[in-house]
């Protein structure tokens, strides 16, 4: 296992702060239409929300497989990254910037400390 979770934890921390900057800064209109055409079609503010839940975590996981060479890495993180979101958006947990990133570094290094050492 060695420092692999870390690695990981941290590329993973990396890429959610990429994604933040090309879609919310960089394509920022195109991403205001898509969730206008998505709420068209599901009718519903949650169901909008968790597409682009979906569609950031489908981001994390072509990442991440290519970064690590793994799709298995691909995947767990970006199913444990989509969980913490989903987590954290149910439980309305109120988080400034750097509170959600070590929020989500501390769930998502935990669970790779457990996944990498069995």
């Amino acid at each position: 296992m060695e420092m692999l979770w870390f690695y990981i934890a941290v590329i993973l921390a990396i890429s959610d702060e990429v994604h933040t900057q090309i879609f919310w800064k960089l394509f920022f209109d195109f991403y205001v239409l898509l969730a206008g055409l998505i709420h068209e079609i599901t009718n519903s503010n949650i169901a909008m929300w968790i597409v682009h839940e979906v569609l950031e975590a489908i981001f994390h996981f072509v990442l991440l497989s290519i970064l690590f060479l793994s799709l298995e890495v691909g995947f767990l993180a970006a199913t444990i990254h989509l969980v913490v979101d989903l987590y954290q958006e149910a439980a309305g947990l109120e988080m400034n910037r750097l509170q959600h990133r070590a929020f989500h570094f501390v769930i998502e290094s935990l669970f790779f400390i457990m996944v990498l050492g069995l």
